[in-house]
């Protein structure tokens, strides 16, 4: 079947990529196997179980078949309730949970989902993905938590644990925290999307953490003098540093990287040779690994990644409205109301 708009944009949207497969592997009318209490559940569903407010009247999704839900976990409710958490920022979405299927793996789960979006009218996806046995995670090409909450534990860490310099709102309504490596040519694009969500959203708290290239010196003596230039001079400073490192990147070399760092270094306003001396310290490595560790507990081991309430997203490949529209519904399931304007380039 073709696959709605919607659904292309699945892997970024979750983190990690929900095949669209074909009908082959499970039918809608198979042979009669053992049947399980979430029978009962899929029983009740008559039209699509989580309908925008706006979707259109009819049900544009075949009838449940009961026969494909023989695994006990989860229950529909559960899978409608995590679909909810990753795709209910968009009110022209619509599913149907088709099946949840005991496999040859004891305990795990096969859930199939069909979907719909209004973007393309008379147009169904399919998706599925895996349960593992203690209820806690999805798994499609990526491992992430499942559940209602699925974001709730890395949010409560980074709340807790990202002590980067920060920007914006003073604050965690709307907590963005940004993994980012300064001689990244894609960081640097991803900072220039921040700062325009950051200016746009005046409920946003941005933390910068330090995440250089693996193996990198380069990249690590630039993080660490960052590290020191807040130091010296505080947050602000730092974006500025920050800022002057991207602006540099395509003139940088092994040669010229020290002279390009201290003129980042100046223009913040700190003093290089302060700044050099203090980034050769062994508490400013270290403090540089903390960031680096906090990124591998979050689940993230490249940069760059920006992580909003909890939600990790590749800002750069998601259209701006559409960013703004998932920052204000993970705003809204923590009781903040955010008002999105829609960009300029959209308007007609």
């Amino acid at each position: 079947m073709d696959k709605v708009q919607g659904m292309k944009k699945m892997a970024w949207v979750l983190g990690w990529t929900m095949l669209a497969m074909g009908t082959s592997g499970w039918a809608q009318t198979p042979s009669a196997p053992e049947m399980s209490p979430a029978t009962a559940e899929a029983q009740q569903v008559k039209e699509p179980q989580a309908p925008a407010p706006n979707a259109a009247p009819t049900n544009p999704f075949p009838p449940v078949n009961l026969k494909n839900f023989t695994a006990s976990s989860p229950t529909v409710a559960e899978v409608n309730a995590f679909l909810k958490a990753v795709w209910g920022y968009d009110p022209d979405q619509s599913w149907s949970v088709a099946a949840i299927l005991k496999t040859a793996a004891p305990g795990v789960a096969r859930v199939v989902v069909f979907t719909a979006n209004k973007s393309q009218p008379g147009k169904m996806g399919r998706s599925e993905f895996f349960i593992t046995p203690d209820g806690k995670h999805a798994i499609s090409g990526g491992v992430i938590n499942f559940g209602a909450h699925p974001y709730a534990e890395r949010q409560t860490l980074l709340q807790q644990q990202a002590h980067g310099p920060a920007e914006g709102a003073t604050g965690n309504g709307v907590l963005l925290v940004e993994f980012s490596d300064l001689l990244n040519a894609r960081a640097k694009t991803l900072q220039e999307e921040i700062d325009k969500l950051v200016a746009s959203i005046p409920q946003a708290r941005l933390v910068f953490e330090n995440l250089p290239a693996d193996g990198s010196p380069y990249a690590m003596r630039a993080a660490e003098d960052g590290v020191c230039v807040r130091k010296e001079k505080g947050d602000a400073a730092f974006f500025v540093y920050a800022h002057g490192v991207f602006n540099r990147q395509s003139q940088l070399t092994v040669e010229t990287l020290a002279k390009s760092l201290d003129a980042a270094i100046s223009e913040a306003g700190a003093d290089p040779k302060t700044v050099n001396a203090c980034a050769v310290l062994p508490e400013t490595k270290a403090d540089v690994e903390a960031s680096m560790a906090l990124a591998t507990a979050a689940g993230i081991d490249a940069a760059p990644a920006l992580v909003v309430d909890g939600r990790v997203l590749p800002a750069m490949d998601i259209p701006d409205d559409t960013l703004k529209r998932i920052i204000a519904y993970e705003a809204a399931q923590n009781g903040v109301t955010v008002h999105v304007q829609p960009s300029l380039s959209n308007l007609k």
